[in-house]
């Protein structure tokens, strides 16, 4: 959001990358890296850029400070360094600072809504007994995760499963009964939507699961995050941005209505 403002800054005092770069003795690309926001924010800098881009209203340049020191300070993920990888962490970053969040899953019920039992079987590949400090860290950072609903800016979340996600006996009976009381809960929650999509129209509209996260700021693009065995993709170029967007309304279409899966998780409870 900083670099973005920046940006908007520079734009309109017509004043090139390059200029900028040498007001803070630096180089055009890191200015450009500056602005996408994928490295750290000195507080000199930015006064010097302020004062090159004609913010004098001390009010208006303190707000931009303070966004300075917000914005290098490290996550509550910072603790788990050792655990997670790299990749991972530039997520979590993009998902707290979301105002919407869209998740495909075809596999499992999505992290931010599993139950920690459940959570801790997918960790442990269903050996939960068998779970060690590791594991239980692992699960720690998924809870952690989950907070981010309970914020009084919480963002939205729309999440489309498909109905095998139901039907997979993940940790046994017990443990499936309570992720689904769970999933029922969650959606009476304004800011929650949960469709599922039937399994005659399993698989079409979109190849593999993925999350597509947007935000409040007009000059953040729309990110899709692709995870796979060895890390993550992050798209944000529009064209495949658009594609996945249009891929999702496909799916929302395909999929149950809220309601309508509603009355397919207490079926599915009822079931078990």
């Amino acid at each position: 959001m900083l670099g973005a403002r920046l940006r908007r800054l520079r734009i309109a005092a017509e004043i090139s990358r390059a200029e900028a770069g040498h007001a803070i003795r630096a180089s055009e690309s890191k200015i450009s890296r500056l602005e996408l926001g994928r490295v750290s924010f000195k507080e000199r800098d930015v006064i010097d850029l302020l004062t090159m881009y004609g913010v004098t209203d001390p009010g208006q340049r303190e707000a931009f400070l303070e966004m300075v020191r917000q914005s290098n300070q490290p996550g509550w993920w910072h603790r788990y360094n050792d655990l997670l990888a790299d990749w991972f962490q530039d997520y979590l970053g993009l998902e707290e600072s979301a105002s919407r969040i869209q998740i495909w899953e075809q596999q499992f019920v999505p992290g931010l809504m599993q139950t920690e039992d459940y959570a801790r079987a997918i960790t442990t590949r269903g050996w939960a007994t068998l779970a060690g400090e590791r594991a239980d860290q692992q699960v720690a950072v998924r809870l952690r995760r989950q907070a981010l609903l309970t914020r009084p800016d919480a963002p939205t979340l729309w999440a489309v499963i498909d109905e095998s996600v139901l039907r997979r006996p993940i940790g046994g009976r017990q443990m499936m009964l309570a992720q689904i009381e769970h999933l029922l809960e969650l959606t009476t929650r304004r800011t929650v939507t949960l469709q599922v999509v039937p399994y005659q129209f399993s698989g079409y509209a979109a190849e593999g699961s993925f999350t597509m996260l947007r935000f409040a700021e007009r000059e953040l693009p729309d990110v899709v995050y692709l995870e796979h065995l060895c890390g993550a993709l992050y798209l944000d170029k529009r064209s495949e941005t658009e594609l996945y967007s249009r891929a999702f309304d496909r799916l929302t279409v395909d999929a149950h209505t809220p309601d309508h899966t509603r009355q397919l998780l207490a079926k599915a409870r009822a079931e078990i």
